[in-house]
């Protein structure tokens, strides 16, 4: 048997890949070949080399047959079959090029171009174009028909996206585009509109391309072949020349992609298609979304002040890193070793993110580091721990297509982890069935070919009791899975948690009234997730950022152990994590608690290697979290912070509380790439790197540790490793490394779960789940599957109480937050980029009813008033809430959501409750208080960056 071109290549094979354990033998031109039952012929030829020309086949989509270039001869067969469309027989016999084919070829091929722009000179596709390359193919050399009838020549273009152009002149008809808006992305946007010479591309439910239902997820841009369909990019600055394979720094998926380049100058960025986390699909964001990392607004050279009020200076690396460490230093001297502390960031690499926390352990002396995980998914860990023995998720994301049942909760895939969201989709128009658990009506309750079986609409604050009414469903009725729970489960802790559930106040007849949904929906969810086959559990911020974060993550592993759903494929407890290294900053041992691989402190063994590999004595008491940090500001023991990539400013709850505290420190050092909230605080600027800019890696919601290359140089001289390494030196610890990779063998020798994990492992793996040790060397994509990590799965009690924050007649709604599609976290990246053209402001969804008794109607600008603060939205009245309940996003810094969120927070992690606000709204004609105060402060601040600008040039023109 002959095979030429690995399946895992770039080649496109023509149509998808069958998975079968039938082989099949045929003869191709000669030449012999085995293959899986159902591969195309097509796809067999390209398995040999042989290239049959084609122009609506692709191996991302399923074969569709329109174009008839890739006609071929078959023994036996009538005709000239389409190779894409024909699957592979035992003893076929083919020939892909005999001289009626290459006639049959070149004819249709005459069709297509008699009504194509003869431009290949002046077309930005030129050198990149299926269709030029298929004229070359089939030996076109003349057009007998000539260009006197109609024809579409003369249509105009749309260039209304942000990103890319549609020109139909150059629209062949051949419907990848719709297709790949359908099967890949699950939009179904597009559409062919038109019969025959009328037929043409057209986007659904606008006028143009900006305006419609299009979610620029560029899968029809990569879908199409010729210049119809092209970056906006390419158009200004050409085709690129060389690529390099990086990962998306953006959302938890991990996407991979191809960042191609011209010299030293980004063109796009293309998704992999073999990325093993998005396979070739992609996002806005992750597609388009990338100019941030070269905006005007990047700030490339270090920068000291003594005050918050003086102009900036700048300095060199030398200088800025001297002052910072002895700043660090003086202040330690005055108030103490613990008077100083650092912040790791979930954007920046694990390489980076292990180094703070050395830092922290290391020059400061002390266990004051922790994370912006903290206010996301850290009871993700804790809950996770507690039950199953392992702080992540058990599943990889392709996983959910062998799910019958998908329970979502609290999680908005479609908006926050674009790219699942449309795998997830697939398998529900594959017949899998949907339970939405959430207080907002998502896409995914209600969406073209995706729709949810049953919507919960709870109350927000109400998760642990919807779980527990769910929980007692299961018991009651006997749907527990007994085997399992008796064979992997701890027995006293399940009898233990059996009796509880089990109690009357759990059912749903009396837990339903308190999340505000009627039992008999209650009790057909808890049904369907433990009859329907195999049921999978995806969860976000809307079940941690809450009082009982950790209590609700602990009662959803307590679901899936007593229907034993988890320890295969199609099932499992998985976390959708939020920014693109939350995981990984969890792993490196970012908590004042834990070292690398959630070990704790206290633990003399584990406290003993590290200190012999770091050649230091470590302290062994935790250190301070977060809001210690506030706290212990605003009573004047903790002086000066590192925060690296992270903008507390903005993202933590209680806005005022945080900035007062900032507000009290000697000394603020921000590393990041632009001059963010936080950085307005800050007495020393370090200039960070983008993720374009650096080598390391980054580690997705499903455990799988990705390669981040560097495709350009750190504009500021320096990646954010390396300045890590420079504070330290200066504060007398000596951090050897030549290169990122060798603090990643560093990590994998001190974190057993990290064991096999190098950068080598990850070039031929392309990538690694974790654990990846000597008991699973090539990684763990499903984790929990003949035992728990633990050894027997525990389930805990979950009580349910009630949060603290109560609504009453100065403050009767709930407000819960949420992200969007265009913008991400705190929009310090998308809001320097054409994203906003779909989102340039917060807006606050209010329900009709809601609106309608307060005066309010659509766009009007209302104040949102709580027990922390106020501010003023403006109004989007919306029945994706319910009566009651508000909600918003927090992508806009002078929009304030965090102003109004109070810092309530999860009893064992200190995650704050986002989710949860009582307030009250009022039509409103002017800012807050807040926001004239933040606008001021924020105009003087800029007012002092340009000052510095200002002196650079005046410097530069002596």
């Amino acid at each position: 048997m002959i095979t030429i071109f690995d399946p895992a290549s770039d080649i496109d094979l023509g149509t998808p890949a069958r998975e079968s354990d039938v082989q099949v033998s045929l003869t191709i031109d000669g030449r012999e070949i085995s293959v899986p039952s159902g591969t195309s012929v097509m796809r067999a030829a390209a398995l040999l080399g042989t290239t049959i020309p084609k122009l609506c086949a692709t191996d991302s989509m399923e074969a569709f047959g329109s174009c008839r270039m890739c006609l071929v001869e078959i023994d036996g067969m009538r005709g000239y079959p389409a190779s894409c469309t024909t699957p592979v027989t035992a003893g076929m016999v083919v020939r892909t090029q005999t001289s009626k084919l290459a006639t049959l070829r070149r004819n249709v091929m005459e069709l297509y171009i008699s009504d194509h722009p003869l431009d290949c000179l002046t077309c930005p596709a030129n050198g990149n174009c299926e269709l030029q390359t298929v004229a070359g193919q089939v030996g076109l050399r003349e057009v007998r028909y000539g260009y006197e009838g109609a024809n579409h020549l003369a249509e105009a273009k749309d260039v209304s996206n942000p990103y890319f152009d549609y020109d139909p002149s150059k629209c062949i008809v051949c419907s990848r585009c719709v297709r790949a808006c359908e099967e890949i992305q699950g939009t179904f946007a597009l559409t062919i509109s038109g019969r025959g010479f009328d037929s043409r591309v057209e986007a659904a439910g606008g006028d143009n391309f900006l305006d419609s239902e299009c979610v620029s997820c560029g899968a029809c841009v990569q879908a199409c072949p010729t210049a119809t369909l092209i970056d906006k990019s390419v158009v200004e600055i050409g085709q690129p020349e060389r690529s390099v394979i990086t990962t998306c720094a953006y959302c938890g998926v991990g996407c991979s992609f191809r960042a191609e380049m011209k010299g030293e100058q980004l063109v796009r960025m293309v998704p992999d298609k073999n990325g093993q986390a998005n396979h070739g699909h992609s996002c806005v964001k992750g597609r388009f979304a990338w100019g941030y990392a070269t905006h005007p607004d990047r700030i490339t050279k270090p920068m000291i002040r003594k005050h918050i009020n003086d102009p900036w200076q700048e300095v060199s690396w030398e200088e800025a890193v001297t002052y910072a460490a002895s700043e660090l230093r003086r202040i330690q001297l005055k108030y103490g070793r613990d008077s100083i502390g650092g912040i790791t960031s979930s954007r920046c690499t694990n390489e980076e993110t292990y180094l703070v926390q050395k830092l922290v352990r290391t020059a400061f002396g002390n266990n004051n580091v922790d994370t912006c995980a903290r206010v996301c998914h850290s009871p993700t860990g804790y809950g996770l721990k507690q039950t199953l023995g392992e702080s992540a998720g058990t599943q990889n994301f392709d996983s959910v297509m062998k799910a019958d049942v998908i329970l979502v909760m609290g999680a908005n895939p479609t908006d926050a982890h674009p790219v699942f969201g449309s795998q997830l989709k697939r398998r529900l128009r594959q017949g899998a069935r949907l339970i939405v658990i959430d207080p907002r009506r998502i896409d995914l309750v209600d969406s073209p070919h995706a729709r949810a079986e049953l919507h919960l609409q709870l109350r927000p604050g109400t998760n642990v009791a919807m779980l527990n009414a769910l929980a007692h469903v299961i018991v009651t009725e006997g749907l527990v899975d007994e085997p399992f729970v008796k064979a992997r489960c701890e027995a006293t802790d399940f009898a233990r948690w059996r009796d509880f559930v089990s109690q009357p106040e759990n059912s749903p007849e009396e837990l339903g009234p308190v999340c505000g949904v009627p039992a008999e929906q209650i009790r057909a969810a808890a049904r369907l997730y433990a009859t329907g086959g195999n049921a999978a559990i995806y969860y976000g911020l809307g079940v941690t950022e809450h009082s009982q974060g950790s209590t609700s993550v602990m009662g959803i592993a307590n679901l899936a152990m007593a229907t034993g759903n988890i320890g295969r494929e199609g099932v499992g407890v998985n976390p959708l994590r939020g920014q693109n290294n939350v995981q990984g900053s969890c792993d490196m041992g970012s908590f004042p608690h834990e070292l690398p691989g959630y070990r704790h402190i206290s633990n003399e063994a584990v406290r003993a290697q590290f200190e012999q590999a770091w050649n230091v004595t470590l302290q062994p008491d935790p250190g301070l979290r977060i809001p210690n940090m506030f706290e212990a500001a605003l009573d004047g023991t903790f002086k000066a912070l590192y925060c690296q990539g992270e903008d507390i400013a903005q993202s933590d709850p209680n806005t005022q509380h945080v900035t007062a505290a900032l507000s009290a420190l000697e000394c603020v050092i921000v590393q990041d790439i632009f001059l963010n909230e936080t950085a307005k605080f800050a007495h020393v600027f370090l200039p960070g790197s983008s993720f374009l800019e650096k080598d390391g890696t980054f580690t997705n919601a499903e455990r799988r540790i990705s390669r981040v290359r560097k495709v350009m140089d750190p504009l500021a001289g320096k990646a954010d490793w390396e300045a890590t390494i420079a504070l330290a030196e200066a504060l007398g610890y000596k951090m050897d490394y030549r290169h990122p990779s060798e603090i990643m063998d560093e990590i994998a020798r001190l974190t057993p779960t990290f064991s096999r994990v190098s950068y080598a492992e990850l070039e031929r793996h392309g990538s690694l789940q974790w654990p990846c040790n000597d008991a699973a060397p090539d990684g763990t994509p499903t984790m929990h599957i003949e035992e728990f990590v633990r050894g027997k799965g525990r389930f805990m009690l979950t009580g349910y109480v009630p949060t603290e924050e109560k609504v009453n007649s100065r403050y009767p709604l709930l407000l819960t937050t949420g992200r969007i599609l265009s913008q991400y976290n705190v929009g310090a990246q998308t809001r320097r980029t054409d994203n906003v053209a779909w989102h340039e402001e917060d807006r606050l969804e209010i329900h009709p009813t809601d609106a309608e008794n307060r005066g309010i109607v659509d766009e009007d600008w209302v104040g949102i008033g709580s027990r922390a603060g106020q501010t003023v939205l403006r109004a989007k009245v919306t029945e994706r809430v319910a009566p009651g309940v508000v909600y918003t996003t927090f992508h806009f810094p002078e929009s304030g959501a965090n102003v109004i969120t109070t810092d309530n927070s999860d009893w064992a992690t200190n995650c704050p409750e986002y989710k949860v606000t009582a307030v009250e709204i009022v039509r409103v004609s002017q800012p807050s208080e807040w926001q004239k105060r933040y606008q001021a402060f924020s105009d003087e601040q800029s007012r002092l960056l340009r000052e510095r600008r200002h002196a650079e040039k005046a410097e530069v023109r002596r």
